[in-house]
Order: C-alpha cells, then structure tokens, then sequence
C-alpha cells in the first residue's frame, strides 16, 4: 500500500533580531545597503553575512544629508525604516 501524500508547509526564514529599538543613523546622499538578515557586524547596514541565508539587502538611496530611523529588529513592513514593529515582538 502506498504512502499517502503530504505536503510540506515551506517555512520562511526569520532574520535574527539585531536589536529591538531602531538606529539612529546620520547619512549623507548617497546610496546604501540595509541588512536584512540581521546577521551584519555593521548595522544596520549589510556587510554581506546574508550569503550564508536566503535573505538579500534592500538598497535605498538619501539625496540629502539626514537623520534616518534604520529598523533594528528586521521585521518592518517599510524597509529599511523602523516602523514600531520592534513593540509587538
């Protein structure tokens, strides 16, 4: 008798929480990449730790020198900016 057929949930990876609150970061124009994946020894910014996941940096680009509030935790739904979401984790 055969195996019955069961299917597998694919699981999405989770980026690791670098820090539950934002960066605040001071950047001039230019373009620049956010790590995603959280594993980054140069956050928020991708030092290219996320090789060894699935996860890509998000380029974003500032015309003008800024403060900017950098998400920490990795799970914003407005990448790269902190959204709050770091409060429900």
């Amino acid at each position: 008798m055969a195996e019955p057929h069961v299917a597998q949930k694919s699981i999405m990876a989770e980026p690791h929480i670098a820090q539950k609150f934002p960066y605040a970061v001071e950047v001039a124009p230019g373009g620049y990449w956010w790590c995603r994946c959280g594993r980054s020894k140069s956050q928020p910014f991708c030092d290219g730790s996320h090789k060894v996941t699935e996860f890509t940096p998000v380029k974003f680009t500032v015309a003008k020198a800024e403060k900017l509030w950098l998400c920490g935790c990795k799970h914003t739904h407005n990448p790269p900016y902190c959204d709050g979401t770091h409060k429900t984790l």
